[in-house]
């Protein structure tokens, strides 16, 4: 049985990991130093390990700290594990950022989740809800091995499996690619449009038309537009007008240098920004 040391056990994340943590065949110790955190772990029925005690012993060392403070916790966390063992972090963007505490006798495993799909079909009303992932529905997750044998890969994309279930599959690429689809793609791109069209959502209802009326017509055209754009309905394409439409748009809206934000410089600058 491996033993697994979880670092911010009580945060965010680490609670949604704790629920899948807690029942697996892992042996896991919950570290958590916050007040706050702590009282939430107790909620959950799991008790408090001292870190300097579980750590050095765990053969996985997972750290579910945010971005910001993960520089700060690896330099302290890294040098208690022992040599051999596994560490694994949610995000790549300290890593990218050339930020996280080095050892050359550790493996270095990243696991992030993809979450639910806007195409998955659920079967119950509560999984279709579960727009994270982690608890009901059914979700992806990217992983990385950024340092150490191949057997250490197989073991944290198990883990993995296990601590964002339900996964219906795990894709490997390495930290550089994980660091293209979250900030640049996911968070840069994605996010950023799709909160200019939430803001002029916003505008239209500034200008009079019913609030109801605009967010329903909105996410009824984004859901087809998805499903066009994405090939999800066999030979669906846009009309001409439509077409035409989005072109005009692109024009108006960005630049043509857009793609800039996947350059390796762009990237590094940031994951440099965010942690």
């Amino acid at each position: 049985m491996k033993k697994i040391a979880l670092i911010g056990a009580g945060g965010k994340m680490g609670c949604r990991l704790t629920r899948n943590l807690k029942s697996s065949a892992y042996q896991v110790s919950y570290v958590e130093i916050s007040p706050a955190g702590i009282e939430r772990l107790k909620e959950l029925g799991v008790s408090v390990s001292n870190g300097e005690v579980v750590v050095p012993d765990a053969d996985i060392v997972i750290l579910a700290v945010p971005d910001v403070a993960l520089a700060k916790v690896s330099a302290n966390i890294i040098p208690q594990m022992k040599s051999g063992a596994l560490l694994m972090t949610l995000d790549p963007a300290v890593a990218r950022a050339g930020r996280l505490f080095l050892r050359t006798d550790v493996s270095y495993f990243i696991a992030h989740p993809s979450h639910p799909s806007v195409f998955n079909w659920e079967p119950t009303p509560e999984a279709q809800a579960d727009f994270f992932g982690g608890t009901l529905a059914k979700q992806t997750i990217v992983c990385a091995l950024m340092q150490g044998p191949e057997v250490d890969y197989k073991l944290g994309e198990a883990v993995a499996k296990t601590m964002y279930a339900p996964v219906t599959k795990a894709f490997e690429i390495t930290m550089e690619q994980m660091a293209l689809l979250e900030p640049a793609l996911v968070e840069t791109l994605s996010s950023s449009c799709l909160d200019l069209v939430r803001e002029g959502m916003e505008e239209i209802i500034k200008r009079g038309v019913p609030a109801e009326a605009a967010r329903e017509f909105l996410l009824g055209h984004i859901n087809i537009q998805l499903a066009v754009l994405f090939k999800e309905l066999p030979n669906a394409v846009f009309s001409d007008a439509a077409n035409k439409a989005l072109q005009r748009g692109r024009s108006i809206l960005f630049k043509e240098d857009w793609k800039q934000i996947f350059e390796p410089d762009n990237v590094l600058q940031q994951v440099i920004d965010i942690t």
